[in-house]
C-alpha cells in the first residue's frame, strides 16, 4: 500500500533525493521547505519522475504551529500519515570561540527544536492510528566529537538520544522510529558560507569540502543515502548508518574511544595549520546582538 510521507528540508540535499525515492515506489510525497519556491520545484520534479504522487508546502520548522497545521492538514487530505521524515537542519563550520549566541540559537531552533516540533505533531496522530514511523535526520557528527562543528554536534547528538529513547516508547504503540546519521552527503549547500549580516567564522568560511574530505575523501551521492533510509524503513532500523566509513568510525568510536580521539586531534591540528594563514575574503557583517533588522542566518554546513 502507498504511503502517506511529509518529508522537511525537502527542497534538496537528502530530503529531495529521499522525496524521489519514496515516489518511485508509489508513495504520496509532501515537500516542505522554508524555501518554498525550491519545495514546489522539488516536488514538480518528483511528480514527473516517480509513480506516486508530490507536492509542496512551505514550512518554517522553527514555527511549531505551522508544523502542526502540515500534518493536520495532510491527515485530513488523505485520511492518514504514515511517514513523517523530520530532515531540516543548519550547521555552523569554525571555532566554537568565534560564535556568538546567534549562531547557537539558530542551530538549536532548527535542528533540535525543529525535530522536536515535527515529532510532537506527528506522534499523536500516529498513536491513534496504531501505525507509522517517524525519521529524524541526525548526523555522524551525533555519534562522534565532531569539533570545529560543536553546536551542529550537539544538536545532532540530542537528535540521536531523541530518537532512540522515543523508539522504545513508541514501540507499544505501534509507531516505529529511525534516526539516521550519515557522513558527508555531498551536496550544494556545501558551497555556502551564509549570508553576509552575520560574522563569519573564519576557519572554515570558503573551505567547507577541503576540511571535509580531509577526513572522508568520497562524499556521498544523496541518492545512495536515500536508498538506505527506504531499506531502513522497511526493516524498521533504529540507525541508518552510511557510508561504510561512517559506520567504521562509529564503531572505533564504541570500542576504541582513546584512538579517535587521537584522530581528532590531528584533524583539528591539521585545519588550524592548514587554515589558519589563509583568512577569509569576506569580513564580518553587523553585530548579530543588535536587534536591528531581519533574523540572521548562519552558515550553513549539510553534513547530514
Amino acid at each position: 500500500m502507498a504511503r502517506i510521507a511529509i518529508i522537511t528540508g525537502a527542497a534538496s540535499g537528502i530530503g529531495r533525493a529521499l522525496a524521489g525515492a519514496l515516489a518511485a515506489r508509489g508513495d504520496t510525497v509532501v515537500l516542505a521547505d522554508i524555501d518554498g519556491d525550491g519545495a514546489d520545484r522539488a516536488a514538480r520534479e518528483v511528480a514527473r519522475e516517480g509513480q506516486g504522487t508530490a507536492t509542496a508546502a512551505a514550512v518554517d520548522v522553527r514555527d511549531a504551529a505551522a508544523v502542526q497545521a502540515l500534518v493536520d492538514g495532510t491527515r485530513q487530505q488523505h485520511g492518514r500519515l504514515d511517514v513523517m521524515v523530520n530532515n531540516a537542519g543548519v550547521g555552523v563550520g569554525g571555532e566554537a570561540r568565534e560564535l556568538l549566541l546567534a549562531h547557537w540559537d539558530r542551530v538549536i531552533d532548527v535542528n533540535l527544536r525543529g525535530v522536536v516540533h515535527g515529532v510532537h505533531a506527528a506522534y499523536p496522530v500516529m498513536i491513534q492510528q496504531g501505525s507509522g514511523h517517524i525519521v529524524n535526520t541526525a548526523s555522524l557528527a551525533g555519534l562522534v566529537p565532531s569539533p570545529l562543528l560543536t553546536p551542529y554536534a550537539m544538536t545532532k547528538h540530542a537528535v540521536v538520544g531523541l530518537s532512540l529513547s522515543l523508539r522504545a516508547e513508541a514501540a507499544a504503540y505501534g509507531v516505529r522510529v529511525t534516526v539516521v546519521c550519515p557522513g558527508v552527503v555531498d551536496t550544494p549547500i556545501l558551497d555556502k558560507d551564509g549570508p553576509e549580516d552575520l560574522p563569519r567564522p573564519a576557519l572554515l568560511t570558503g573551505r567547507a569540502r577541503e576540511f571535509f574530505r580531509h577526513m572522508q575523501p568520497r562524499f556521498y551521492p544523496p541518492d545512495q543515502l536515500a536508498q538506505d533510509i527506504v531499506r531502513g524503513l522497511d526493516r524498521n532500523s533504529a540507525l541508518v548508518i552510511a557510508p561504510r566509513s561512517a559506520r567504521v568510525a562509529w564503531q572505533l568510536w564504541r570500542y576504541a574511544p582513546m584512538v579517535v580521539n587521537q584522530m581528532t586531534q590531528r584533524q583539528l591540528a591539521w585545519a588550524r595549520a592548514a587554515f589558519a594563514t589563509q583568512p577569509a575574503e569576506a569580513g564580518p557583517g553587523p553585530d548579530p546582538r543588535t536587534p536591528a533588522g531581519p533574523d540572521p542566518q548562519p552558515p550553513l554546513v549539510d553534513m547530514h
